[in-house]
């Protein structure tokens, strides 16, 4: 496979039948795949469901794409509005944390987290517990931003959604963070001042999900854009 080939050169070769073009694509994108899907749902075996989902959507879809949009941002918005599909089902039932060091951490001062590992695994528990607190969208749209550092404008053609959209709901989402995550604070710090959206970009990840769909039946005839996305979950 030509690794100079364009992203969008390589969902062409797909739809005209080049069997491994697909897998190339999912090869460039699967790690930031995979970390938004890990971050936005907090469990590994849900993120690399609903990333397969994504990609089944993508594979399928892919002779819909009509390049409004670069084909990453296509990809991503699949993926996390699968993630808000199975967030929402999934509202009622409590998820486990995972061990992960880059996680909610990241919205406190550096200086404020735990190093003690008794310590600093019971704060990654409660600040996923605080993160699964929020409604979906608020988590999707903090979780892009904050911990994936992508730009509000970016974020927004993700989700499908004004970029005032994106930023009232990281507001939202960060006031009724606050109060939970004060307490993890030390007494002896005065300073409550939010971090920098986009600051606190993760860099790599863990254990990612398969390189191709499970399901790679040749795609057929599909919906627009906008309407292969909605196939890959929910959306605001």
């Amino acid at each position: 496979m030509d690794t100079e080939a364009t992203d969008a050169d390589l969902l062409a070769r797909h739809v005209e039948g080049d069997p491994d073009a697909f897998g190339e694509l999912v090869r460039r994108h699967r790690d930031r795949l995979w970390a938004v899907a890990l971050r936005t749902l907090g469990d590994r075996e849900e993120a690399a469901d609903a990333v397969q989902d994504a990609l089944v959507s993508a594979y399928r879809a892919a002779h819909t794409f009509r390049g409004q949009s670069a084909v990453t941002t296509w990809l991503h918005r699949i993926t996390v509005n699968a993630c808000l599909d199975r967030a929402r089902k999934a509202a009622s039932r409590k998820t486990s944390p995972v061990d992960d060091t880059e996680r909610l951490e990241q919205l406190l001062e550096p200086h404020e987290s735990a190093s003690a590992p008794a310590e600093r695994n019971d704060l990654h528990r409660q600040l996923l517990e605080a993160l699964g607190t929020l409604p979906p969208d608020q988590r999707a749209a903090l979780v892009l931003v904050d911990m994936q550092g992508y730009p509000v404008a970016e974020a927004a053609r993700m989700l499908d959604v004004p970029t005032g959209t994106v930023k009232s709901r990281c507001a939202r989402g960060r006031a009724r963070l606050l109060p939970l995550l004060t307490h993890l604070r030390p007494e002896s710090s005065g300073d409550s001042k939010e971090p920098a959206p986009g600051r606190n970009r993760a860099q790599g990840t863990s254990v990612p999900p398969a390189a191709g769909p499970r399901n790679t039946d040749p795609p057929d005839t599909g919906p627009s854009d906008s309407a292969a996305v909605k196939g890959g979950g929910g959306r605001a």
